[in-house]
């Protein structure tokens, strides 16, 4: 499996099973996950973080910010879907939000 090539349903699942608190987009091959920090400047440092990150992997996230809440959703629009990029990606996300006291 490359990084450009749609995830199928079986190799998702134990994939996302590690990913808590994704879900799945309804009606897109995507993925979300809300998260919460203590005030903005957390949210905003973890949203550089994975800014860096996303531009050092040519692979950008969609997401929303509003004071301490970021919304991300993740897909590779090269692939129509889901893919390892978007997974770790995720990945990185997690240990990112985690380091910055995510609620």
């Amino acid at each position: 499996m490359t990084t450009l090539t749609a995830l199928s349903q079986q190799e998702r699942a134990p994939l996302l099973a590690t990913l808590p608190g994704w879900t799945a987009v309804p009606d897109r091959d995507a993925i979300r996950k809300p998260f919460t920090f203590a005030d903005f400047n957390a949210a905003f440092a973890f949203m550089t973080r994975v800014a860096l990150a996303a531009e050092k992997a040519d692979h950008h996230p969609e997401w929303f910010n509003v004071y301490n809440r970021v919304d991300i959703t993740l897909s590779t629009h090269d692939a129509n879907g889901l893919t390892m990029r978007d997974i770790n990606l995720a990945r990185f996300i997690e240990q990112a939000a985690a380091s910055l006291g995510q609620r």
